[in-house]
Formats: structure tokens, sequence, C-alpha cells
């Protein structure tokens, strides 16, 4: 069974917005049995970004999955260093995050707009925002969307993450990844009421704790002990990453 890990970050949203290297990245994922990982950089602007993950993959091609990440504000909305990035480059998707990037309208829709031109998913920390969430499944049904964490990174509020549940029976065009997701018997729940096929695994790492191995074992593990059928994990570890990246 192959493992792809759809949330990896070359350089974190800490606070010190610390970076691990493609070298880092990829021993890790030897260390516990991870064949491919999406990889992207945030709190740098989308051009250096850019150029992170395409150094990443040139020396991993067969291990790493760029992601462009998608910084639009009120001047400049990227959208030409995205074409490049998927219509040159091979990039696979886009990153998006909450935390760098408002999500009104006349920022965030051309990119979703530009997304679903080109197929490719916009994986989305939302930080708890699901009006926001609802408006961009609701207004752009061609563009695949995946909800980072279930919605909120580390998030126990469980309400709210039926909320975000409730959107993706709602919206076919709606994934989640299970990073940073306390909250397993959700995740079963998930499962249930969505299906398998559209939850992707995920580790939102590296990180240091409790080490960089065991961190991303136990996300592995987290999947391994759900309450689901063995076809159900398979499909959660790698099966839906790669149909949905055409890997």
């Amino acid at each position: 069974m192959m493992i792809i890990d759809s949330h990896v970050h070359l350089r974190h949203g800490d606070a010190t917005c610390t970076e691990y290297s493609p070298e880092t990245i990829v021993e890790v994922m030897d260390a516990v049995g991870i064949q491919r990982s999406v990889v992207f950089a945030i709190c740098c602007t989308s051009k250096d970004a850019m150029e992170r993950a395409s150094d990443a993959v040139a020396k991993f091609p067969d291990r790493l999955i760029p992601y462009a990440y998608a910084l639009p504000n009120y001047e400049r909305p990227v959208l030409d260093e995205l074409r490049e990035a998927i219509g040159q480059r091979g990039f696979k998707g886009i990153k998006i995050h909450i935390g760098e990037c408002r999500l009104p309208p006349w920022i965030i829709e051309p990119v979703m707009r530009l997304a679903g031109s080109y197929g490719v998913p916009c994986l989305i920390d939302f930080a708890g925002d699901a009006r926001s969430a609802e408006r961009l499944a609701r207004l752009f049904p061609e563009t695949k969307l995946i909800i980072a964490h279930f919605g909120r990174y580390r998030g126990t509020d469980v309400p709210l993450i039926d909320t975000f549940i409730g959107l993706a029976e709602k919206y076919p065009n709606v994934w989640f990844d299970t990073s940073g997701v306390p909250v397993s018997w959700k995740i079963e729940d998930a499962v249930r009421r969505i299906g398998a096929s559209r939850i992707l695994f995920g580790t939102d790492g590296p990180h240091p704790t409790p080490t960089l191995e065991n961190m991303a074992r136990l996300a592995i593990e987290h999947i391994r002990m759900l309450s689901i059928t063995e076809e159900e994990k398979a499909w959660i570890l790698g099966g839906s990453a790669a149909a949905l990246l055409g890997l």
C-alpha cells in the first residue's frame, strides 16, 4: 500500500517560520514508510514558495509533489505565478492559508476560478471559517476544495467539525485532510458520511515533537487505529490522494 502525505511544509507558519530541507523530509518519509509527499512553503511570497518547491522536487522528483502557494492581495492576485507553476512547471495543486490571506471574494475567487480551469485542487486552511468554506464550495463546483485539518487545526469543537463534514455531504467537490485532527472518531464519522475516498492522509509535518520520525509515525498509526475497514484505511493513507492528483 502506498502512503501519500498530502500536507508537508518546506516552510512552516509557526512563530519562527521553521524550515525543513527536502533531504530531511525524505529522510523522515523513508524512516516511516511514506512513499510520496505533497510539499509547499508558506510565510513567504508566492514566487519564493514556488522556487522552494521547484528546487525540492528537482532533487526528489519521484518522491515529492509540488503545490503552489497563493498569497493574493488587493493589488496583485498572483495569477501569473500560479499559471506558470501549474501550466509550465507541473505543480499539482494550490495551498492557501487564511492566516496570511483573507478570503473575501475579490481576493480569493480568482484563485479558485483558475484552479478549476486547470483541474487542480486548492488546499485551504480555513481556521474554522465554515462560512467561507461553504461559499467557495458552492460558487466553484468545478474546483476541488481540500479543507485542511477538518476545518481547524487541532480543533476539538465537535459541532464545528460536524458543520464542515456537512459541507462535504452537500458539495461533492469537497475533500478533507487528516493533519492536526485530534478527534479521531470524527474521521470515522466522516468516512461513514462521505466515504474514505474524499479523505486524505496528512501530517502537517515535519515537526520535532516527539521527534521528526515519531511525529510522522504517530500520524500514520492514528489512521491505522481507526474503527474502519482496511480498504477504507488504504484509501485515506494513499488511494484518495493518488486518485485526486492523478498519480
